[in-house]
């Protein structure tokens, strides 16, 4: 049985799409239910718009002649139709209402599982940012649903509205059908300074959100080193800037209504005048004018309605747009149908270059805990997007068991390699959570990993051992217990293959020395290889080999403590 999170998957590996396609499809997904809320909801309009008509007929034919049996023969077919009015509207509404929450509910999964995919997402965004883009855009989004139901339904009581007053007079009804459309045209003048500031505040407002909460997240380290300040300013700037783009977008959508509000009483006061002067002259009835007074204000409604309409598709399509934008970023990590060879799970790059690296050789052998010393930190990183198979050389080879990194199968490099970065994350939970996600391992092999990576002087520090709950991003840790969490993680997995970059940089010397040997003996024992980005003496002592990278290339290789006469050597890594 597939799990339950394979569908969202599959939705985050979606065709690309356009803000315009995005919005298509969302409607495709519910045509069946908005198939039957439209016509729910142009009945409620309709029924809306019959009401004046009907107390104009009443009016007339009713309490004007003063029988009381008139009156009470025509008080049914309002009561029918206030009922209809209010069933369709509850009715047509739901239809509406839970399309609109399950499209947006829909895109929720398809963000978390780009995010969450297998393979990653290679986005620039802060995690505030694709947080935002999960909440306001893909509420934002099926709104749609919304606008193109209310303007059907508008349109529809219009032309209904229209089609009366043509009836009864054909100058009132000329007044409308060429006085609304004008009352509209004047009102897109606004709405194109609505609707861009429409985007940019929703821009400008998920940046200010991503940077606060990238500081919250990063707000121990910003003590540590005194950089309250400087990170206060920024979000300060950003703050103001996404302010100024809210109090504008409300200064804008006041002009539209105020223009909405003025244009449409204008028009309806020259219709009530109209009518009531036809209705002194007798050419209408008392119920008619009853009935045109009565159109004439509920026709304020449909007419904002509309004008409105072209600023708020405008923020739909704006969110839309970064939505798909967040969709279509490619995978971090290449998929391929590449597999390592049998009983082989050796790690070799041959004359790599890729970015820094320039021309780099090395190869493990089964079993050693091999260490890379480098003399540049974006060396590192470059290397360790290669071995992760989140960057392609630009020449050179890099296989795993003789198979392409580049092109290998996923299910086979999660289950022969493990990387595991300097910057982890801790997800909320408790302590053996974290460590062991799916609570796959053993009593005795989850001490074993907790041991050799020094975590079990974490789990000892508070009273419920490993169900200490620990906060997300692991905020309630130190910067050293993160680390000892997620390399007790790393180990966990019992890869053939593991790489860790800088697994002690956060630690003291001693607990530095207990990981180095914890890691070593653990590994060897299991007769799994090991590939650690060092410069930590205690694990280059550890290490059964080193290679020295210089300028891009492997300059030297060696135990520690040969490598040790070497004097950039001695200066690159004693401390």
């Amino acid at each position: 049985m597939a799990p339950w999170w394979s569908g969202v998957l599959a939705m985050s590996d979606a065709p690309t799409l356009t803000p315009a396609a995005l919005l298509r499809r969302s409607l495709r997904r519910h045509r069946r239910s908005l198939a039957i809320g439209y016509p729910l909801i142009v009945t409620w309009q309709l029924c809306e718009t019959l009401v004046p008509v009907v107390i104009g007929f009443v009016v007339d034919h009713s309490i004007r002649t003063g029988r009381v049996s008139d009156l009470l023969e025509a008080l049914p077919a309002l009561v029918l139709l206030f009922l209809v009015l209010a069933f369709a509207y509850r009715f047509g509404s739901r239809f509406v209402e839970r399309s609109t929450e399950t499209e947006a509910h829909r895109l929720r999964l398809e963000i978390a599982g780009h995010v969450l995919h297998p393979r990653g997402a290679r986005a620039d965004l802060l995690p505030g940012e694709i947080q935002s883009l999960a909440t306001s855009d893909a509420d934002l989004v099926p709104t749609v649903f919304r606008q193109l139901g209310y303007t059907i339904a508008s349109l529809t009581a219009i032309v209904v509205v229209a089609a009366y007053l043509l009836a009864v007079d054909v100058v009132i009804g000329l007044l409308v059908l060429l006085g609304v459309p004008a009352v509209l045209a004047l009102i897109q003048v606004v709405s194109p300074l609505v609707a861009r500031r429409t985007a940019a505040q929703q821009e400008r407002t998920a940046s200010a959100t991503g940077l606060a909460a990238d500081l919250v997240q990063g707000l121990r380290p910003l003590k540590g080193i005194g950089g309250e300040d400087v990170a206060l300013r920024r979000y300060r700037a950003a703050s103001r800037t996404a302010s100024d783009a809210t109090i504008g977008l409300a200064r804008s959508w006041g002009y539209l209504g105020g223009l909405t509000a003025a244009l449409s009483t204008a028009l309806l006061a020259a219709v009530t005048l109209v009518a009531g002067t036809a209705a002194v002259e007798g050419r209408i009835t008392l119920g008619e004018l009853v009935a045109i007074v009565g159109l004439t204000q509920f026709l304020a409604e449909p007419i904002g309605a509309l004008g409105d309409l072209s600023a708020q598709f405008a923020g739909s399509r704006a969110a839309a747009g970064r939505i798909a934008a967040f969709l279509a970023t490619p995978r971090l990590v290449a998929d391929g149908d590449d597999v390592p060879a049998t009983g082989t799970s050796t790690l070799a790059l041959a004359d790599v270059v890729v970015g820094p690296v320039r021309g780099l050789s090395l190869t493990t052998r089964d079993g050693e805990l091999l260490a890379v010393v480098v003399d540049d930190p974006a060396v590192g990183d470059t290397l360790l997007s290669v071995l992760a198979g989140e960057r392609v050389v630009e020449s050179g080879v890099a296989v795993l068991g003789g198979a392409d990194l580049s092109r290998l199968d996923l299910a086979a490099r999660r289950a022969t390699l493990t990387v595991a970065p300097h910057h982890t994350t801790i997800s909320e939970g408790t302590l053996r959570s974290v460590v062991d996600p799916d609570g796959s391992l053993s009593e005795g092999a989850l001490a074993a990993v907790l041991r050799a990576s020094a975590a079990q002087d974490v789990v000892d520090l508070h009273r419920d051992g490993l169900e200490r709950r620990v906060r997300a991003e692991g905020t309630s840790l130190s910067g050293g217990q993160r680390q000892r969490l997620a390399l007790a993680r790393a180990l966990a997995v019992d890869a053939p293959v593991l790489v860790l970059h800088d697994p002690t940089s956060a630690v003291d010397a001693v607990t530095e020395q207990v990981v180095a040997d914890g890691v070593a003996g653990l590994r060897r024992r299991a007769g799994r290889t090991t590939v650690v980005l060092t410069s930590s003496p205690a694990l280059l002592q550890a290490a059964d080999r080193v290679v020295v990278v210089r300028d891009g290339r492997a300059a030297a290789e060696g135990r520690h403590a040969d490598l040790l006469a070497d004097a950039a050597y001695r200066e690159a890594v004693l401390r």
